[in-house]
Order: structure tokens, then sequence, then C-alpha cells
């Protein structure tokens, strides 16, 4: 499909540059994907659209403070460095900048000796793989020099790092935060809990595809990135017996969609693996795990939108986000959120 199909005008304004001082008080559209209507609604009023049985599935990576700043030992010269994915113990897939710069073998130093890396292998677009020598241990070290590695639409730091996580961020390994799930309460989950909603955690660690932007004309010829997820034993029995009940599955976010239809897509019942998926999903997709999605507005011709619109169909997606952006709904990471439902 053409991926101008996805496109809609977003005004600039209408992109948060903040959370919500509650995470629970953002705005959320209420959609009935069958009947093609949308309400105007709070996040907290969430509660009332989930039913006793129900199966809230939420993504418990915890985003690393990935984001690092380091000069070149021999130049001087300042390069920023953002950490994707573990390769080995202390080797990273890392996006740098400037990468023409960081030849093989080049040792960059981050925070006055505390951090050193050395290029170990080259890759495209930017991409190198990076060997990083310290003392102690390898996350509080980054805790100690990082940065939250803010979308290129977020124009300042937070105050607290915490904002960019979830209250239930659990497994340390994301280079941005599954953001569907700012909204969520530790006061809310327990009156979701306490009206009889199971909740199910899976971990997919988000990496390189959140900052890149489609650049192909047409979908199918868009590479999808490549991410690690894990489903345990006991999320797999809640799933399976959900669905053999039919009962409905709810995802928090589209990173938990992606694991999730991976995982039955490949061996037709939720099964338990640690593994990784580049899944891709567009309009003409068969939906065979999940049932209803909350998620936040997404970017323009973004391979998030175009996941919605295999949810909902294209046309009424376009239609829905007219009505938020004509009622002035925040978009993307810090901005309001869609229950999209329908059965």
């Amino acid at each position: 499909m053409d991926i101008n199909l996805f496109d809609f005008y977003l005004p600039e304004e209408l992109i948060a540059q903040q959370p919500s001082d509650k995470r629970d008080h953002s705005r959320l559209l209420v959609i009935d994907k069958e009947r093609h209507t949308y309400e105007d609604k709070m996040f907290y009023d969430i509660i009332d659209y989930l039913r006793p049985g129900d199966v809230l599935v939420r993504n418990n990576t915890k985003v690393i403070p990935a984001r690092l700043i380091g000069v070149k030992e021999i130049t001087g010269a300042h390069c920023e460095t953002l950490l994707l994915k573990q390769v080995s113990d202390d080797t990273w897939e890392c996006l740098t900048k400037p990468a023409k710069s960081l030849k093989l073998g080049a040792k960059i130093n981050y925070g006055e000796g505390k951090l050193i890396g050395e290029v170990v292998k080259i890759k495209d677009e930017g991409l190198r793989d990076i060997k990083f020598y310290y003392e102690g241990i390898f996350l509080e070290v980054l805790d100690s020099l990082g940065k939250m590695p803010l979308p290129p639409y977020i124009k300042k730091q937070l105050c607290s790092n915490d904002r960019y996580q979830t209250v239930y961020a659990k497994y340390a390994g994301s280079a941005a935060a599954p953001t569907a799930g700012f909204h969520f309460t530790e006061e809310l989950f327990k009156k979701i809990k306490d009206k009889g909603v199971e909740v199910v955690d899976i971990t997919l660690h988000i990496g390189l595809g959140t900052f890149r932007p489609v650049k192909v004309n047409d979908t199918k010829d868009h590479v999808m990135h490549s991410e690690e997820y894990e489903i345990s034993q006991e999320a797999c029995d809640t799933l399976n017996k959900a669905k053999k009940e039919g009962r409905r599955i709810i995802a928090i976010g589209t990173t938990s969609i992606r694991t999730l239809e991976a995982n039955i897509q490949e061996f037709k019942t939720f099964t338990p693996v640690k593994k990784s998926t580049n899944i891709f999903i567009t309009p003409g997709y068969e939906f065979k795990a999940v049932d209803c999605v909350i998620t936040n507005f997404h970017l323009p011709k973004s391979t998030l939108i175009m996941l919605v619109s295999a949810f909902m169909g294209r046309e009424f997606t376009l239609e829905v986000y007219d009505h938020a952006v004509k009622n002035k709904y925040h978009f993307f990471s810090f901005g309001d959120s869609m229950f999209i439902h329908g059965k």
C-alpha cells in the first residue's frame, strides 16, 4: 500500500511536550470499531469499559537511560551514542552521531573515564557495535551517566526519569517506552483487578524502529525492525484459557499487540518462548490474538498508524484521527489515548 494513504494533518502544537500532571487524567477516546462510533472521556473512565473476565496485557519492559554523550579519545570531538540492543555481555548495537567519524577501533570517553566505548563493528545507517569498558555494574554506571532517550519531537529533558517509565516497568532493556502504559496508576490497576479483570505481563524490549521513519513509498518494501520478546508459561496459560472461554484479550500498546500476534501467528496458540519478532501489521492482516486495544495517537505515515488501521480500518482510523485533531487531543508519547473495542 502507498504510505501516503496513512497521512493526515497534524498541527505541531498538538504534539505533547510533557506528561499530564496525573497519569490517569489524560483524555481517552473510546471507539467502537464495529459500530463506527466514538465518545470523549478521561482515562480514568477506562474502568467503565472493562468487564469481569477480561485479560489486560501489558509490556513490562523498562527503559534504560540509553543516550550517552561522549568525546573521541584522540580528537576530542563530541559524539552521541544511543544504546539499542545488547549483542553480548558488554557489547551493544548503537545508533551513533556523527557516525562517519566513528571508524573501527575508535574509542569514546563517557564521563571522564568512568565508561569507555570501543567501536568493534561497522553497520549501515549510523549503526555501530560498541564494546564498553567500566568498573562495577554496567546499569549502575549507565544510570549515573546516561539520559533518557526521549523522542526527537520532545524538546527538553524531563525533571524526573520516572515519567518516561510505566508504573509496572520491571525488566531493563528498552531504548523507548511502551507509552500507552503511561496512563495507568497503581490505584487504577487495583480498581481494575477488583472488578475481576486479570492482568498479564509480557516483555518486549523496544529498539531501533521507534526512531526510524518509513522511508519507502510502498509498505511491501518496508523491512520491520526486529525486537526481543518473552512470554512466560503462566501468561500463556491465562491467555489460552481466556481465548478458549471467549473472553476479551485487551492489549496495552502496540508492542503488546505485536508480541501477542507474533506469538500466536507462529505457534497457533499462546506458547512460552523467548525470541525475536519483526512482525509488520498492515491493513488486510487478520488479528488472531487481540480483541481490544489501548493505544496513543501516532505519527502520520508510521508503522503504528498502519497497525491501528489494520485493527479498525484505514478510512475509519483517519476519521477518528480527524476528530482527535479537531478536538485538540494531544499526540505521541506524552499524549492522550484511545480504547478501541467492538466485541
